[in-house]
């Protein structure tokens, strides 16, 4: 049906990064899926280049760039978004704390339900999520609770990382306006936002066992509040302009 892109964003993950594209690699190539996959450096202070150009002799369907600057996890996403190759586009983090199994039922229900967006619950009774931080717990559960309420809609986790996209869906949510993590929560609420379809599924979550993850909490106060002031303005008072076909139309 489609080819995959599967991008990675990494900054210093030299003992992650490996283990995670092989684990992708191979079960991708296992479940008979058309892909590559697509590592953006971010600009790694480590070995993280060093261990992709080493492992680009072994993987054929691996790409890497380097996103020089600026630097942050949603420059190295937005660097990705741009230069995929695939039908269709997931986002995964370096430290394989998304599942590769999990990866091929987003892509299966994409196929199936020719559906625009896919997107995981980690809190499902079908889920399993290990290590999650106990002070980010709470804070992610009354997040995602006030995003519900705010939006109208019922999924439980849009601010979890791990979707798919289809290509067309991808360029009808540009520009992107987030550098950092909060482009998390600025792909699906725009995407919803403007009328591309979505299906929700069950998806396992595992903390890192290497290195140290770059999210701080203080600052993504700022920015998802940004973020979440610019999708409820366009909410209100775009009056649709920038819906699903609409901008093809041009009118």
């Amino acid at each position: 049906m489609k080819m995959l892109s599967v991008v990675i964003p990494a900054y210093n993950e030299e003992g992650n990064i490996e283990n995670t594209v092989k684990s992708f690699y191979r079960e991708l190539t296992a479940e008979h899926i058309d892909h590559e996959i697509l590592v953006i450096n971010d600009n790694s202070q480590d070995k993280t280049l060093a261990v992709l150009k080493k492992m680009k002799e072994e993987i054929p369907t691996l790409r890497y760039l380097t996103n020089i600057a600026p630097n942050g996890y949603g420059y190295a996403c937005q660097k990705g978004l741009n230069n995929f190759i695939g039908d269709c586009v997931a986002i995964v983090m370096a430290d394989l704390s998304d599942e590769p199994k999990d990866l091929v039922k987003y892509f299966r229900v994409m196929e199936r339900e020719k559906c625009d967006m896919v997107f995981g619950s980690r809190w499902t009774k079908k889920s399993k999520v290990v290590n999650y931080p106990k002070n980010k717990l709470w804070l992610n559960r009354v997040v995602n609770h006030c995003i519900r309420l705010l939006f109208g809609f019922k999924y439980n986790d849009v601010t979890n990382g791990f979707k798919l996209f289809s290509r067309e869906t991808i360029e009808g949510l540009k520009p992107f306006l987030s550098g950092q993590f909060s482009l998390a929560l600025e792909l699906p609420l725009k995407g919803i936002i403007r009328g591309y379809s979505y299906k929700v599924i069950s998806n396992n979550w595992y903390n890192r066992e290497l290195g140290e993850s770059n999210l701080k909490l203080k600052a993504m106060f700022f920015r998802y509040t940004f973020i979440l002031i610019y999708c409820m303005n366009e909410r209100l008072f775009s009056m649709g302009d920038y819906k699903k076909g609409r901008l093809n139309l041009g009118r």
